[in-house]
């Protein structure tokens, strides 16, 4: 019930749409209904007499009367059928907002395919609540209100004889539909598993083909895919047991009926039109105890489904704004590490103390456990407009330090400043506006080159352009309209990718900034898909610039090209540059040496030479590799 009591909240919005098709419902089977008692009238009238004028008359009548029944039945689908695919797209949408919201580590920890199982089948199944449930369910009740007190009146002890097998009825439909409901909850889970197989399969398709584990993976697939068509056969018993059991019991009640009626009939205890209409009654509700059965089993499923997809909703995003949270004066750019400790692992423990008023009062402390540090007693300033360098081996905590600055990572309050000011004091969507952050794993788009570049842009409201990727979600759920292919936006797009090295490339595709770029950007080099993601980062014209290990992928001369370019985007804005080649970090205004989460050296490119420290090793090192591949 706890379930049904969440889910009811998106019926609110459709109350008006939701009565009036119950309204229908009424309408459509009291026309229906009165079908049984004009043919009962007919025979006994008919039986007294033929004449033309009945023959003409009783026809007509009840033709108009379906035909009433008929718009009513088709005014009630329409409604409440359109009504739960709104609600549907509705919860679609929450859905959606809910992991837009959700921190790196959520994804970390929960399946894309368990995720897309319940966005589509286990929605599918709530959605039968909305409006083949509550069809079915307001007609079975509006047929036993209305004909049961008509079969009182026609016969009180054929109507109590016909109540006899009712509990078994009942008794069916609880054994059922508990089985029906565990079972279903059993296969979503599997269906979960089957679907994650399969998008990880996908998805890794170059490392499956590149080991040769096609049939591998193709067993594999085959043993989870036929647990959940066993899965499925075993709901399908219980599902198909329902039906011919109800026939079944109902059955014996018309079988009574008909041994008790026709000779009450033959004795004229009733009239022939009565046991008529009585039976023609009968049958009617025998149709809709039936359609209960399958009530119970869309409830079942529905529920099942239900409880699966409150899990997304009730998850609460790791990194929110806080209540303190407010807008801000515009970022300027400085940061501040102060005192920084973070570990992935970490651990809040609540302790209540006494304020000064006597009131309890919670204090969430932050303790990490001893082998979850990644960074330790991390103290920098950096200057707004300062360019900054970290470099340092594989694992020393550069990225995990870039991370905290976007909030993607979320560090103890008052360790990670801007502009003087603790990160959580500013709304989330405020922060990241002033951040261009090109990650060390690029990602793209199944879109164009242009509108992949000019993702978060944002335009004004009312804009026309293609929705693709340029249509953003802020960490409130609303949408940011994509930027526009119009002229002027095509030059800031063009402008955005001939700082990043990539116009002289687009040149020679065929579809120039219209090309589709594939899945993940797979029809991209490593070195394009880099390139694309600094346009990307560039064209939102940041305060704060964070590339991440951005120039990887591409070669020494395009990676002079692309720096001599980002000089002129860069004065004025802070910018922290990650890399592992000297060569890109040589002219920071401050270079950082990092190792095992400590900042170990920290100087200009000069000053580091002259310490003949750590950085100075690594500048040799690869001074000499350039030697020998010149040489080569």
């Amino acid at each position: 019930m706890e379930q049904l009591r969440k889910f009811a909240r998106y019926f609110k919005p459709y109350k008006g749409t939701i009565l009036l098709g119950i309204l229908c419902i009424l309408a459509s089977m009291s026309f229906g209904l009165f079908v049984p008692y004009m043919v009962g009238q007919a025979v006994d009238d008919l039986g007294a007499g033929v004449t033309r004028e009945k023959i003409i008359y009783y026809p007509l009548v009840i033709l108009g009367i379906n035909l009433m029944s008929g718009v009513f039945l088709f005014l009630q689908r329409r409604l409440l059928i359109n009504t739960s695919r709104h609600i549907e797209f509705d919860m679609r949408q929450d859905f959606y907002a809910s992991l837009v919201g959700q921190s790196m580590q959520y994804f970390h920890e929960t399946r894309v395919g368990d995720l897309m199982a319940r966005a589509t089948n286990d929605l599918a199944a709530i959605r039968q609540i909305v409006g083949p449930m509550i069809l079915y369910s307001f007609q079975a009740i509006f047929a036993l209100c209305i004909s049961l007190p008509i079969m009182l009146n026609i016969s009180v002890k054929l109507t109590l004889l016909l109540l006899i097998p009712m509990p078994l009825v009942t008794l069916t439909v609880k054994f059922l539909g508990e089985r029906i409901h565990k079972r279903f909850e059993k296969i979503q889970e599997y269906f979960s598993d089957i679907t994650a197989r399969a998008q990880e399969n996908l998805t890794g398709v170059r490392v499956v083909r590149a080991y040769a584990q096609e049939d591998a993976e193709i067993e594999q697939f085959q043993v989870l895919n036929r647990e959940y068509a066993s899965q499925n056969l075993k709901l399908v018993k219980y599902a198909a047991a329902m039906r011919p059991l109800l026939f079944f019991f109902i059955g014996l009640g018309f079988v009574i009926i008909v041994a008790v009626g026709v000779p009450m009939a033959v004795r004229s205890e009733i009239t022939a039109g009565d046991f008529t209409a009585f039976i023609l009654y009968l049958q009617r509700m025998i149709w809709y105890l039936i359609a209960l059965g399958y009530v119970v089993n869309l409830y079942q499923r529905g529920t099942a489904s239900l409880k699966r997809f409150n899990a997304i909703l009730e998850a609460e995003p790791a990194i929110r704004d806080d209540e303190s949270a407010r807008e801000q004066p515009a970022i300027k750019g400085s940061i501040e590490f102060r005192d920084l400790n973070y570990g992935y692992k970490e651990i809040a423990t609540e302790s209540t103390e006494n304020t000064e008023n006597g009131n309890a009062s919670t204090v969430v402390s932050v303790n990490s456990v001893a082998n979850g540090f990644v960074l330790h007693d991390i103290n920098l300033k950096i200057d707004a407009g300062q360019t900054v360098a970290f470099v340092g081996k594989t694992g020393s905590g550069k990225s995990t330090l870039m991370s905290l600055v976007p909030r993607l990572l979320d560090a103890r309050d008052g360790t990670v400043l801007v502009d003087g000011r603790p990160l959580r004091e500013y709304p989330i969507a405020q922060l990241r506006q002033a951040i261009g952050f090109v990650p060390q794993e690029t990602f793209l788009f199944s879109d164009t080159l242009a509108a992949n570049i000019a993702f978060g842009v944002e335009t004004e409201v009312g804009q026309e352009g293609s929705k693709g990727v340029g249509e953003s979600v802020k960490s409130n759920g609303s949408s940011t309209p994509p930027l526009p292919h119009s002229s002027t936006s095509k030059m800031t797009v063009e402008s955005a990718a001939t700082i990043a090295g990539l116009a002289d490339d687009i040149v020679d595709f065929p579809g120039k900034y219209e090309q589709l770029v594939g899945e993940r950007g797979i029809t991209l080099s490593g070195g394009q898909k880099q390139r694309t993601a600094i346009a990307r980062a560039v064209m939102r014209d940041p305060r704060i610039l964070i590339l991440d290990d951005s120039l990887s992928a591409v070669d020494t001369y395009t990676e002079e090209t692309i720096l001599h370019n980002l000089r002129d985007v860069r004065a004025g804005r802070t910018t922290l540059i990650v890399s592992h080649r000297v060569s890109t970090i040589r002219d920071a205004d401050l270079i950082c040496v990092m190792a095992d989460g400590r900042i170990i050296e920290r100087g200009t490119h000069d000053e580091l030479l002259a310490l003949d420290g750590e950085y100075a090793d690594l500048y040799e090192r690869q001074r000499l590799e350039e030697e020998l591949d010149a040489t080569e």
